[in-house]
């Protein structure tokens, strides 16, 4: 089934009110008691020897509570999700501009500041690498004692080069991708609160409440039952609060304090320490027959992962299971390089790597169609995968045929897009083109990697439907996914319900709030933990009322008989009669869906998007801007049509600013841009007047897995649909992000001047 969005309403989002009333508070709006405010003191330098640290000037300050360093870590004076490689303070040596030195805790924030005036620093600058060109280099200082390559991802299949040979034609082109801010309305920040026994309760903004408990755990030297994260909601993250950022220095300026620390970054200090979206180099030579069949495919990735690793091999692998997209090819050569340099910290961001790839490989599609002399879309379809063909690293996956049917209708949306334009009178100062684009996007961590997930379905002392996840609502809009399925699957209504998350004390684990996997992890838990939730309940309301359990059925309000005209006992009547019974309580363990074979990071569960553009470009300023967008998605059946919307028009915006003005740009290891004032992201003005989101429900014959997020997919197809419309306008294809006027500007008086020649 097919539907435009717009035409379905859902509910108002269970948090919706509150937010736009401001009564939801973030966790950087809450204060306590007697609490102090801790601030960081950053390196002076990209890289560099620490000589000495002195902060006995600091110390003396009043107001000042604390002053600590790396001597006083308690454990292990490390982070980082799959590597633990970032010192929480810097010992010896400064990598970026982001590393830690001090912190201090202070009766006011303006205390804690000019303390960090106060602490000297003396340094013996090293040489800065700025560039992964430079880290690679023979004669290049080390960063880190294993060298300066991160990780090394490959994938071949088939004879590369004998296939090139045979080719028809071939176009090489290499294509950069810049560094870019997740700009979330609310920055790094939390409160720390410690208790008399030594336990903490963490209040600061996670996408993985676990994962920073076992972290935090092994920095605190404290088992993981003495951390308490509590994370939801906060405002915004985009994968930017996937890594631990301020929860280590405020848990130990609390617990060698004793009192409640606050610490909130600024935007500047957020720029400076925060993950960036991973710039790269992407280098594709790509072949086809004279027909248009791809034939052969090489791909040379280079990413800059900044200065420590996070979760750069992870992108990276991502990046190059992604580099065929949703394409057949049988000769393929893939190749990618995961770079330290001292640039700031590159790690998870919406896509994950996908965007950057997707950019490149559709950039290769089309040019490919346009020295065939071939449709773009007639291309594509000579080589879109069919449903039942095996993933793009040649393993096992879900079967769909989401790839073809996107096409299809986003063909469909370009001829009627042509055909207005041709009714349309033209300006003589501004062209008008349109562009197309698809992506392919794994959901979950792919296989090899850890990827629990789990759920609770109980009726509380309430007498509510209480469903509870170990997931974050970082405004994607969870909740309201959550309370769609459990009412449609259960049977009760809003009133009956209540949902726990964000709480490692409350919840079960469900793994991350990341990797376009929290729809489906919602989804399939309920499948099954619903039977036997709803048996348990029918057995004990057969038993008080002495109904056959087969005529009993879970309602709005409570039990119904079948046919009933009223509810035969309330929840909350229920509740009361279990006050001294063993509780209903249903849990479920299970990992998410992986491919049956042994290919690491290999999805399993993908989704299809595409994306048909218009933009209009300015012949005297070079300036482009979006007048109409369209994104058709084939991820199953839409759970929350608000929330699907909202995600990928959203996401959409996101990377339109992406392909038009966001670059994190960097010197020498130093940010240039460093607040919104010069780094800009699209405005209500940069939004294309008609948006449009379509659906493709339908999922293949016997698909068992249910609907597949949505939270990345419509961020993805974006920028090459835009580079594909410029260059349907004015003939100039671009291939570094983002798009300048400057190079517009270029390509235009470069076309002039042939037409006058």
């Amino acid at each position: 089934m097919k539907f435009n969005i717009s035409e379905r309403e859902g509910r108002v989002r269970p948090d919706g009110m509150a937010k736009v009333t401001g009564d939801l508070k973030y966790l950087t709006d809450l204060t306590f008691p007697n609490m102090l405010h801790g601030k960081i003191l950053r390196s002076s330098y990209p890289h560099a020897n620490i000589v000495s640290i002195k902060t006995e000037r600091a110390e003396q300050l009043p107001g000042v509570a604390v002053v600590i360093t790396h001597k006083d870590v308690p454990g292990m004076n490390r982070f980082g999700i799959i590597f633990p490689d970032q010192p929480v303070f810097c010992e010896d040596k400064v990598r970026y501009m982001g590393d830690a030195i001090a912190a201090v805790a202070a009766e006011s924030e303006a205390i804690a500041y000019e303390a960090l005036a106060l602490i000297e620093v003396v340094y013996e600058e090293l040489p800065v690498i700025d560039d992964p060109k430079k880290a690679l280099a023979k004669d290049a200082p080390k960063l880190h004692p294993s060298g300066n390559i991160l990780h090394r991802a490959t994938f071949k299949n088939g004879d590369v080069s004998k296939a090139f040979d045979d080719c028809f034609t071939v176009v090489e082109e290499t294509y950069e991708l810049p560094r870019q801010m997740h700009a979330y309305l609310e920055t790094e920040g939390g409160v720390i609160v410690p208790k008399e026994d030594g336990s903490i309760t963490v209040y600061a903004g996670t996408q993985h409440g676990f994962k920073d408990r076992f972290q935090l755990a092994r920095i605190l030297a404290k088992p993981e039952h003495e951390i308490r994260i509590i994370s939801s909601p906060m405002g915004g993250s985009f994968g930017g609060k996937d890594e631990l950022n301020i929860q280590p220095y405020g848990a130990i300026l609390a617990l060698v304090t004793g009192r409640p620390v606050k610490v909130h970054h600024t935007r500047k200090e957020s720029v400076w320490a925060g993950l960036k979206r991973h710039p790269m180099r992407i280098t594709m030579k790509t072949g086809a027959s004279k027909t248009g069949k791809i034939v052969a495919h090489e791909v040379r990735i280079i990413a800059d992962t900044g200065a420590y690793a996070t979760l750069g091999p992870a992108v990276l692998d991502f990046a190059v299971e992604h580099a065929s997209g949703p394409y057949i090819i049988p000769n393929i050569d893939i190749e990618g390089l995961s770079v330290f340099t001292n640039n700031g910290v590159s790690g998870e961001f919406r896509g994950f790597g996908g965007n950057q790839i997707t950019f490149a490989l559709e950039g290769q599609i089309n040019r490919l169609a346009e020295a065939l002399g071939i449709d773009p879309i007639e291309l594509r379809r000579k080589n879109i995968r069919k449903a039942t063909d095996k993933g793009p690293l040649g393993q096992r996956i879900a079967p769909s045929n989401g790839a073809l049917e996107v096409l299809e209708s986003i063909n469909a949306l370009c001829m009627k897009q042509k055909e207005k334009q041709k009714q349309e009178p033209c300006s003589k100062w501004k062209r008008k083109g349109t562009g197309m684009a698809l992506a392919m996007h794994g959901g979950g961590l792919g296989f090899g990697r850890l990827d629990s997930a789990g759920g609770r379905l109980a009726l509380n002392h309430e007498g509510k439907i209480e469903i509870a996840f170990g997931f974050e609502e970082c405004g994607q809009g969870l909740l309201a996914v959550i309370e769609n399925i459990v009412i449609k699957e259960i049977g009760c209504s809003q009133n009956d319900l209540k949902i726990v998350i964000g709480d490692t004390a409350l919840v079960p684990v469900s793994g991350s709030s990341t990797a376009s996997r929290g729809t489906s992890i919602v989804w399939q838990s309920v499948q099954r933990m619903k039977e036997p939730f709803t048996q348990k309940i029918c057995k004990r309301v057969s038993q008080l009322l002495s109904i056959p359990e087969n005529e009993l059925i879970l309602g709005e309000n409570g039990l119904w008989r079948v046919n009933g005209k009223h509810p035969c006992m309330t929840y909350k009547q229920l509740a009361q009669e279990m006050k001294d019974g063993s509780p209903l309580v249903v849990y479920t363990n299970f990992h998410f869906p992986t491919t049956p074979d042994a290919v690491i990071g290999g999805h399993y569960l993908y989704t299809f998007g595409g994306v048909k553009v218009e933009v209009e470009v300015d012949l005297l300023t070079g300036k482009v801007k979006v007048t109409d967008l369209d994104h058709v998605i084939a991820a199953g059946p839409v759970i929350s049509p608000n929330g699907y919307r909202g995600q990928i028009e959203g996401g959409g915006v996101m990377s339109l600013g992406y392909t038009l003005m966001e670059e994190a740009k960097m010197e020498g290891g130093r940010y240039v841009t460093e607040n919104f004032d010069t780094y800009l992201i699209p405005g209500i003005a940069d939004i294309p007047f008609h948006t449009n989101v379509q659906a493709i429900e339908a999922l293949y014959k016997d698909d068992s897995h249910g609907p597949r997020g949505v939270g990345e997919i419509g961020t993805i197809a974006i920028t090459p649909a835009i580079v594909n419309a410029i260059h349907d306008a004015i003939g100039h294809w671009v291939q570094h992000l983002p798009v300048s006027s400057e190079e517009i500007l270029e390509a235009i008086e470069v076309r002039r001047m042939l037409e006058w020649t």
